[in-house]
Order: C-alpha cells, then structure tokens, then sequence
C-alpha cells in the first residue's frame, strides 16, 4: 500500500497514463489497421505486376467495398443479401454470433433487437446513457425495465439495472450511434 504523499501523484500518473492510452489507441489502431491491410492485400500480387504503388491495395479494396454497396442497393442484389443473410443465420455455430452481433450493432430491424431502445438513467451528478434490454417484475411487484448501463470506453462492461420506468428518459438514438458515442468517450456526438 502507498503512503498518502504517494497516493495523489500515483493517481495523476494512472489518470494521464489511461488519458493517453485512448486518446491514441483509435489513432494508432487505424494507422495499424491501414498498414496491415495494404500489406496483406498487396501480398496476393505486388510481385507480379510492374505498376505496383503503395496504397495501390487499400484503393483496391476501397473499390471493392464501393462495387459491394452499389451491388446490393439494386433489387438482385438486396435479394442475394437477404439469402445470404438468412443462410449465415441457419448456420450451427457462427449463427448465433452473427445474429447477436447484428442485433447489438442495431442492424436486425426484422426480429426484437437485443437492445430495446437507448435511455438516460439518472444518476448523481446528472444522467447515464443505457440500453432497454427488456422488463420485469421490481422488488414490489410492479413493472421495472431491464437496463443495461456500460462502462466506457469498453462497452462490454457495465451495470444490469432494474429501474422504475418513471425514471427513464427515452432517447431518439439509434444503438449503434449510441455505442459509437460510449466508445468515442462522446467524441462522436450523439444524433437523433
């Protein structure tokens, strides 16, 4: 254990430690990911052609992400995604993956999400951004909705709470741009 004088400095310095942490790791995550793509990418063929330049694979791929939208933007193709869509959903093991995933990213409009809806709790010193996750019987008997409270920035921690429905503020956000906002550390502002 620290002696008191230690105690505040050690905070400052756990404090400022974290701070940076992620204040860089979406910057240094994106410069990561940019190099791993362009280099795993233009593995498959930069020895093969002449006209080869760096960024040649991620404009590549930037292109194939591009053919991708336009593909399923049209009537055959929205249709090949559904099917595709419903076959990864069929599958054993990867299934139920993809399924909660879409459900927790907000993008399974056809079924009941895995989040309700996004609320603000009221919480001390003003309100906490939750997510409705269903409802249930409180201590006296009467309706509580079932709220899930992240932590930030790693939403997959957090509190479960049961809450009188009174003490709710429904929020016009989407769950992705919620969860986007929570990771961000509210860099990325919420938008109804």
């Amino acid at each position: 254990m620290l002696p008191p004088a230690m105690k505040a400095p050690a905070r400052h310095l756990t404090r400022c430690l974290v701070a940076g942490i992620v204040a860089l790791l979406p910057m240094g995550g994106a410069v990561f990911t940019i190099v791993w793509l362009e280099g795993a990418i233009a593995s498959w063929w930069r020895d093969e052609v002449r006209w080869y330049f760096p960024g040649l694979g991620l404009l590549l791929a930037v292109l194939a992400v591009y053919l991708v939208g336009l593909f399923v933007t049209t009537f055959v193709g929205r249709w090949l995604w559904r099917s595709v869509d419903r076959l990864l959903e069929s599958l054993p093991l990867l299934g139920p993956l993809y399924q909660s995933l879409k459900e927790v990213l907000g993008y399974d409009s056809a079924r009941g999400r895995f989040f309700q809806g996004v609320v603000a709790v009221r919480a001390d010193e003003g309100y906490e951004i939750g997510f409705v996750t269903g409802e249930g019987p409180g201590p006296d008997g009467r309706p509580h909705t079932l709220v899930f409270v992240p932590s930030t920035p790693n939403p997959t921690n957090g509190k479960l709470l049961l809450v009188e429905p009174a003490r709710l503020q429904r929020l016009d956000v989407r769950t992705a741009d919620a969860l986007r906002a929570l990771v961000s550390l509210g860099k990325t502002p919420l938008r109804p």
